[in-house]
């Protein structure tokens, strides 16, 4: 066997005593003996260790706290971690002087000053590498197209946190995550749900790595950060809610974009699943906190020099999908609305009309949503995912959304084309605008036409946006 060099020692003590203390604190009698250390034994075993395990250890008591935050420990993990390169003929000498400099200023700074810094210039780093990922966008939907790659980086995940009556805690990591054209679906499921009837709310919240190692997958007890992205209130579970069923579940949606199924027989939790749209996602899921959501920056108008004309040139990208299938993905380009298009405090933009056959467009697939847990699966008709992003001019995301959607039997004839089969509308409302669709089912090949798509924008958002005064 060859001989360990003195560097390749150090390290393999170092991961040695890692382990060793990751077995102590997960054994209570060994824990004790541990914290009865004089502090100089547990200073010297503290520095072989590297910032996670330090910040574990941080949480065991308040002696470890303060001991696990000496400023000299952490200089130089902040040393290693973010020093210049250096050419290796002076390596040794210019460290040395480095760490010799550094311990100056040590005694000057609070205990744990350099912790915070080292995760500060963490966190910054890591923020600094994902704008640049995120900086390419997509054409036709303006959003960034290597989201994949940022979470790669970020190491970002998704938790739901379940509140019951007394403010006690689930908190839940997702079982299932799919990546579609504009946005992310994540899904959680459970043999072990807390019963429906004592919870009170549902926290959507992102969840990333304080330390991200690039090399690394993120181990999951290591330090994370929650950022809070919506709560939603379980008692809005009503039938104004309920947007679909089949044998086993019935599906709620609750804005913006949370679907929760329920078992029909025990009315309890099946699953919850979050549609996330693309646009500012990173954002929403790493830099809010645990209890308050990302605030987007004051939003500056635009200056519309032709806004007498009414608004022109939008873009509108639809996809509509499920299960990691999708029944339509399309662009559609130059939408307009004349300043007589205003009606009830909406603008009107017609993306598809129904006087205008070669606008139809077909859904391709058997329409459907589907869900599963750790028991079951299935798929309830007539229900899918619809992603809109609509740009305007400028090229600039004008509005967003995912969520889930059902067509309902359309309880009057359509004023288009006299279609053989039974017609369908679909309805979506929020702060930004609405959306109606109407199809009409052929029953000759077995597919559904979109023959009518009609956005309606919001004159306050549109005013808002533009400074305007529609």
């Amino acid at each position: 066997m060859g001989t360990l060099h003195a560097g390749d020692r150090k390290a393999l003590t170092g991961d040695l005593l890692q382990l060793r203390v990751k077995f102590c604190l997960n054994d209570f009698s060994m824990t004790t003996s541990v914290t009865v250390m004089p502090s100089e034994i547990l200073l010297k075993i503290f520095s072989y260790l590297d910032a996670v395990t330090l910040l574990c250890i941080g949480c065991v008591n308040k002696r470890l706290y303060h001991l696990a935050n000496d400023n000299l420990i952490w200089i130089r993990i902040y040393s290693t971690a973010f020093s210049p390169k250096r050419s290796n003929w002076r390596v040794n000498s210019v460290e040395k002087t480095a760490v010799s400099l550094s311990l100056l200023s040590v005694e000057d700074k609070q205990a744990g000053y350099w912790k915070k810094e080292y995760i500060a210039k963490q966190i910054a780093s890591v923020k600094a590498t994902l704008t640049q990922i995120l900086k390419p966008v997509n054409p036709y939907t303006g959003l960034p197209v290597k989201i994949k790659e940022a979470l790669r980086v970020s190491g970002l995940g998704w938790a739901i946190i379940l509140k019951d009556r007394s403010e006690k805690e689930y908190i839940m990591e997702h079982v299932d995550l799919s990546i579609n054209d504009a946005s992310v679906t994540v899904v959680w499921y459970s043999k072990n749900w807390p019963h429906l009837a004592t919870l009170s709310t549902i926290d959507l919240c992102g969840v990333t790595p304080v330390f991200m190692d690039h090399h690394k997958v993120p181990t999951k007890n290591g330090p994370r950060w929650h950022s809070l992205i919506a709560q939603y209130s379980l008692s809005s579970l009503t039938e104004s809610t309920l947007i679909g069923f089949d044998g086993l579940i019935r599906i709620f949606c609750l804005n913006p974009g949370l679907l929760v199924g329920l078992w029909k027989r025990e009315e309890e939790l099946a699953f919850v699943m979050a549609n996330l749209h693309f646009h500012q996602l990173m954002e929403r899921s790493t830099l809010g906190s645990a209890t308050i959501p990302y605030e987007l920056p004051p939003h500056c108008p635009f200056v519309d020099d032709d806004w007498e004309s009414g608004l022109h040139g939008y873009q509108l990208h639809v996809d509509m999908h499920s299960g990691g299938i999708s029944y339509l993905c399309g662009t559609f380009h130059n939408l307009f609305s004349k300043k007589g298009y205003i009606e009830n405090g909406y603008m009107k933009l017609i993306v598809i009309s129904s006087k205008n056959n070669t606008q139809h467009l077909p859904l391709i697939g058997k329409i459907g949503l589907s869900w599963r847990t750790d028991i079951f699966e299935g798929c309830i008709k007539s229900c899918y995912v619809m992603d809109l992003t609509l740009l305007d001019e400028s090229r600039k995301p004008f509005w967003c959304f995912s969520s889930p959607v059902c067509m309902h039997s359309s309880p009057r004839p359509s004023e288009g084309p006299n279609f053989l089969g039974q017609e369908y509308y679909v309805d979506y409302l929020d702060s930004v605008g609405k959306v109606h669709m109407e199809l009409v089912w052929i029953e000759e090949t077995e597919e559904y036409f979109i023959i009518d798509l009609v956005l309606y924008l919001s004159v306050t958002k549109v005013n808002h946006w533009f400074g305007t005064n529609y």
